[in-house]
């Protein structure tokens, strides 16, 4: 067994409770190594193995002096590969395919005197015989798809005359991440699918426009059933058709850069569907090519299958997805989906009360390989990696080195759900603000975090977004500027409340999902039968916030200074917040960053004039940001064309204190001058 000389010593430095784990970690370690002297072995390299798309699959190359296509496919199940299509008239049996000792399935297809056989665009499958059954499969690795006019879907091949050429040079990795997290279909207003044009043309100067220094993408991947929300994959290589073309991807991506906006991937490789039209199940015949084989190989929850992580062959096609989409088409980052779901075999159905439950036989070693390797291939160049992992397992954002997963970043999953059972449960005036300050501290501090209030899973039909559980079906009828509606006042207050107090104390970066930014009074509902196939939910009301009658524009405001807040004065990546006092009878709370000074106050009704507050440095203060400021909805009761003289004495155990006035259902951020 080949060992990597990784210690998990500085992840038990960081966390001493791993102390009693310290053999599990270097097992962890160990299998990672293992599995990795297994690929270098099988491929020459790791850098090899990542680059199997450059095999498989569709590729030009040389055959006995001729240029050509060469076309390979791994099935080492099947009895018998025919590729078929346009070029061929779909004939079955007039290019069989040859099979090697390894299982990879191979022809190559000569240029002719008038080019190449096989045209840009054109439709291919592959006809596989199994020991069962013939059946007309799309290749694994293919680059392209297009549906038909009877809604099925076939492979296509992408290659056009005029490769698209790159205008703007990728921008460096931002220092701390402001995330908006985008479905390209449903970003338009109007009732249908939009596309990849449309969003560069109409929606990316929006973002810009607000302060966002990173784009997450979904649904990117082909999926065949558009209400998945991308998450159904069946083409892991193929750009979702229902957007355009691979090239219209690669402008959108290009804009971006062109503003200094990463864009990342939401990357699924945590399953993948079931369809025998589409997809990989039973690709060669077998459970057991790409997928566990039985119950193993099946989610229950999501009736997906599931991953082998074991295989090399399932090892290669993944990794060399991570790099093909970066090196393809230039991807800043990727955020790995369903991480939990990956690394136990219960899927994460459990309430991991202690150590032991992430370190046992429940536990997918070869699964938590695998990510380590994604992650070091990932890393081969400056890139972005984030995991939506809820366990939270220790060292999943700590580098391969220590033994951790090697990601960047992990999501803060726990925080929008906290707010939602708050908002379902209790009355504001009953909140505890020791409680909230606990939950959005609560997390391990040398492992980078995302915050957010809410994502895609909280605006889905059958859950609410922040704002309608605040306001309900009063934004219908009372969003009018000139209508007066307490329940508005406060939905409106409390909307940026819990936003600034998270964003301050609840990680080093931040995500809002599309339209969230401004309270969209709905959820998302892909078009579907309970439905009637509508896009009414499918869509995102821009002209809401573009309405000066209306007060969508104030919660739009606040979203654009709370990203200019880590423009200016790069909030986000400080130091972990310090505490300094908590009134719960007050419902106040002061929090340190540095220098500035997070003040909130959660009353609903109880106004606090010349409030002291501890602060850090011998120093007249100013306000940076103001929730109750009248441009973003509030009500004008603060005057902050002055400063705050600093008064020498120790209080809230700083060297010195200033006294504000503090309104109601209030959040504050001030700093030295």
């Amino acid at each position: 067994m080949m060992t990597i000389m990784y210690h998990p010593g500085k992840l038990i430095q960081l966390d001493p409770w791993l102390e009693p784990y310290k053999q599990n970690l270097e097992d962890r370690n160990n299998h990672y190594g293992w599995v990795r002297s297994r690929l270098i072995k099988a491929y020459g390299s790791i850098e090899n193995a990542s680059h199997g798309h450059e095999y498989l699959g569709f590729n030009r190359g040389q055959s006995q002096d001729r240029s050509g296509w060469w076309y390979r496919e791994w099935a080492p199940g099947a009895m018998q590969l025919n590729l078929i299509g346009d070029f061929n008239q779909w004939d079955r049996s007039s290019h069989p395919l040859l099979r090697d000792s390894n299982g990879v399935w191979s022809i190559f297809l000569p240029d002719t005197d008038q080019g190449s056989v096989l045209q840009h665009l054109s439709h291919l499958k592959v006809h596989v015989l199994t020991q069962s059954e013939a059946r007309d499969r799309i290749p694994a690795y293919i680059k392209s798809i297009s549906k038909l006019p009877d809604g099925s879907f076939t492979g296509q091949h992408f290659s056009p005359d005029t490769p698209y050429q790159w205008q703007h040079q990728s921008p460096s990795v931002p220092k701390s991440l402001r995330i908006y997290e985008a479905h390209i279909g449903m970003a338009q207003e109007e009732g249908k699918v939009g596309s990849f044009h449309e969003f560069t043309q109409l929606i990316l100067p929006r973002i810009h426009n607000q302060g966002y220094n990173a784009i997450q993408l979904m649904a990117v991947m082909h999926h065949p059933y558009y209400g998945s929300f991308g998450y159904q994959v069946s083409n892991f290589f193929a750009v979702s058709n229902y957007f355009g073309s691979p090239d219209d991807l690669k402008q959108l991506i290009d804009a971006c850069h062109n503003l200094g906006i990463s864009v990342l991937l939401d990357i699924v490789h945590s399953h993948s569907v079931k369809n025998y039209d589409e997809g990989l199940n039973n690709f060669d015949g077998t459970e057991g090519q790409y997928f566990h084989a039985g119950a193993k190989g099946l989610h229950p929850d999501w009736d997906t299958r599931l991953f082998d992580y074991g295989q090399l062959e399932v090892l290669r096609f993944l990794l060399s997805n991570v790099r093909y989409w970066q090196e393809e088409f230039r991807f800043d980052g990727l955020r790995f989906d369903g991480v939990t779901s990956m690394i136990y075999f219960d899927h994460g159905h459990r309430s991991f009360a202690s150590y032991d439950d992430y370190f046992n036989n429940n536990v997918d070693k070869d699964a938590v390989a695998y990510l380590q390797l994604a992650n070091e291939v990932a890393h081969t160049k400056p890139a972005i990696t984030i995991a939506e992992e809820v366990s939270g397992i220790p060292g999943l954002a700590r580098p391969v080195q220590e033994c951790g997963l090697g990601f960047d970043y992990r999501l803060a999953m726990g925080i929008p759900d906290y707010w939602i059972k708050l908002l379902r449960d209790k009355v504001d005036d009953h909140w505890s603000i020791e409680d909230i300050y606990q939950m959005l501290t609560n997390r391990r501090r040398h492992e980078s975090h995302i915050a957010y209030v809410e994502s895609h899973d909280q605006s889905l039909v059958g859950d609410k977004t922040i704002a309608f559980w605040l306001m309900d079906s009063h934004m219908y009828h009372n969003m009018d500027i000139d209508t007066k509606d307490i329940v508005i006042d406060r939905g409106i207050a409390l909307h940026k409340i819990i936003r600034v107090m998270t964003y301050f104390l609840g990680g080093e970066s931040w995500l809002n999902f599309i339209g969230n930014e401004f309270g969209h009074p709905e959820w998302v509902d892909f078009p579907r039968a309970g439905n009637n196939y509508s896009y009414h939910y499918a869509r995102r009301q821009w002209s809401l916030v573009d309405n000066p009658q209306l007060r969508y524009q104030y919660l739009n405001n606040f979203d654009q200074q709370l990203m200019n807040l880590d423009i200016n004065f790069q909030i986000l990546s400080q130091e972990f917040p310090n505490l300094l006092y908590i009134h719960e009878a007050h419902k106040c709370l002061i929090a340190q960053k540095n220098e500035h000074v997070l003040i909130v106050n959660l009353h609903p009704n109880q106004s606090y004039p010349d409030y002291q507050i501890g602060v850090p440095s011998a120093s007249q203060y100013e306000i940076i940001f103001n929730t109750d400021d009248l441009k973003l909805g509030g009500f004008g009761r603060i005057d902050t064309s002055n400063g705050y003289p600093y008064v020498e004495g120790q209080f809230h155990n700083q060297p010195g204190s200033v006294k504000i006035y503090l309104p109601s259902r209030t959040a504050i951020i001030i700093k030295p001058t």
